[in-house]
């Protein structure tokens, strides 16, 4: 035959949709000529598939060759459509048998040598495959280095290769391949444990507030109370991932080739040095990537020093921490990425950081602290659940300090508040919408009085009022608590204090 049908999958997003590679040989002038939208990386596929067919012993035609990458008007990018084009050439070619093409989707990259190059997006590429009907219909021939993540997900079938004579035995059925077997395995992540933070029981108390709701938190302190410690350990304080969650964040991963099969089931705790662009931070490029908001999806984005970042580039959080997804938008295309992240920040009080100390005497001017607050916008400012304060320590408290709680006792308590989370309202609480929060959230009387005097004298949006509605609900889960008293709201308006009037 002359004609060569394969399948194959392109990234667009978070979507792998399918391409259809189609290889015809035909009459005349040498020539390979590729149609259907290709990059440049697909492009020079012309030279690797021509080098790998002939050092893999077998024959290059020597007629007119018109490779087809359907659809037409779908981009694609990467060299991961070697494989399919380089047996595509030889099924047309007579080189190999052509009936069990359809059996299977490919994607691979060739060296020279003709053996197989990871590729980026395998789990993601995997995860479109069996998402229809949680079956794939096809198998996925995929190189080896890549085949241990694609085989996390469910109900795939996964057969890694090291190089093209072996997809090529395995096709003439010489020599079949073995199916990769599946690591989902069940254990929780090894995470560092909370109890090695001295004191800063306020502290670790509205990180239990915020796990246990989902809830944004911003700390407040000088350098060296602990802060970043106490971002690193929260992670081990949130359940589980449920296996689907575990396969989206998963997926993300594998969209820049971060995926790595040991942390199966981790909550991903992504957190960008200040000097990130926007790009960086919530995706882009002219062929749209995933940012630190994506990677962090199902886990923590921890922004340390704050006020440090571009005022620019925090604005870009505003819409992701209200919608839990982001949208990029370029000339040629557009992709959606989810983005329901966990954000903690930390930042000093000041700019020589030792406002409020209780031995170092701060240096900063009244102006000069409120110019250095102001880094931080007030509609993003109002989007942060908690504000806390972590004072410093003086030497006799760090000394006499007990061991604190570990992560998982905590871990625990907070895992029964999820619990009934998520009987109550199939969510948690930070994703309550405004009819929930009337149901769900209504106070007492003793408690709605005292809300509303805080709301007076402090001047919140009503975005702040349901926001501590949220946290003063998660207070009560924490105490199995069916509704939500005066001393629920009065730690949530304690927990919302914490950037306060500079002087």
């Amino acid at each position: 035959m002359s004609l060569a049908i394969l399948k194959s999958r392109a990234l667009a997003g978070m979507e792998a949709p399918e391409v259809t590679v189609e290889v015809h040989l035909a009459n005349g002038l040498p020539a390979f000529n590729m149609v259907g939208l290709p990059e440049t990386e697909v492009k020079e596929s012309k030279d690797r598939v021509r080098a790998a067919i002939l050092n893999s012993r077998f024959e290059f035609p020597s007629r007119r060759i018109t490779v087809n990458l359907a659809p037409a008007d779908l981009p694609k990018e990467s060299g991961r459509f070697d494989l399919p084009i380089a047996l595509g050439i030889l099924a047309a070619s007579g080189q190999i048998p052509a009936d069990r093409l359809a059996d299977y989707e490919y994607a691979g990259e060739l060296s020279l040598s003709g053996e197989l190059r990871p590729i980026r997006g395998a789990l993601a590429m995997t995860f479109a495959l069996t998402r229809k009907d949680g079956k794939a219909q096809r198998g996925f021939i995929l190189p080896k280095e890549s085949a241990a993540e694609a085989a996390l997900v469910a109900g795939a079938s996964i057969y890694p290769a090291s190089d093209l004579l072996q997809v090529c035995a395995h096709l003439s059925g010489l020599e079949p391949l073995s199916r990769q077997a599946g690591d989902t395995a069940v254990s929780r992540p090894h995470y560092a444990d909370m109890a090695d933070v001295k004191g800063q029981s306020s502290a670790k108390r509205a990180l239990e507030v915020a796990a246990a709701g989902g809830h944004s938190v911003l700390m407040i302190g000088p350098p060296g109370t602990g802060k970043s410690m106490l971002a690193m350990r929260f992670t081990g304080l949130l359940p589980p991932l449920t296996e689907e969650e575990a396969l989206e964040s998963a997926a993300l991963q594998s969209l820049t080739g971060s995926f790595k099969p040991e942390k199966w089931r981790a909550r991903m705790f992504r957190a960008p040095h200040h000097t990130a662009s926007g790009v960086a931070l919530v995706g882009g490029g002219s062929v749209p990537r995933p940012g630190e908001i994506s990677l962090a999806h199902h886990g923590v984005l921890f922004l340390d020093e704050l006020p440090e970042f571009e005022r620019k580039v925090l604005e870009v959080l505003r819409e992701p921490l209200e919608s839990g997804r982001i949208t990029i938008s370029r000339a040629a295309r557009q992709s959606d990425f989810p983005a329901r992240f966990q954000l903690i920040a930390a930042m000093n009080p000041c700019l020589c950081g030792y406002l409020g100390h209780k031995v170092r005497a701060c240096r900063c001017t009244p102006d000069a602290v409120v110019r250095y607050r102001d880094r931080i916008s007030g509609p993003l400012l109002d989007r942060i659940d908690m504000q806390i304060e972590v004072p410093a320590l003086d030497q006799d408290e760090i000394a006499t300090a007990p061991d604190g709680e570990p992560t998982l006792v905590i871990a625990n308590r907070v895992a029964k508040a999820r619990d009934l989370q998520r009987i109550r309202q199939q969510s948690t609480n930070t994703d309550l919408n405004g009819a929930e929060i009337d149901r769900y959230c209504t106070p007492d009387e003793k408690g709605a009085a005292l809300l509303k005097n805080a709301m007076t004298r402090l001047g919140w949006s009503a975005r702040a009022y349901h926001r501590v509605l949220k946290v003063a609900r998660t207070i009560a889960d924490l105490e199995n608590a069916q509704t939500v008293s005066s001393a629920h709201i009065a730690e949530a308006i304690g927990c919302r204090r914490g950037l306060g009037r500079a002087d």
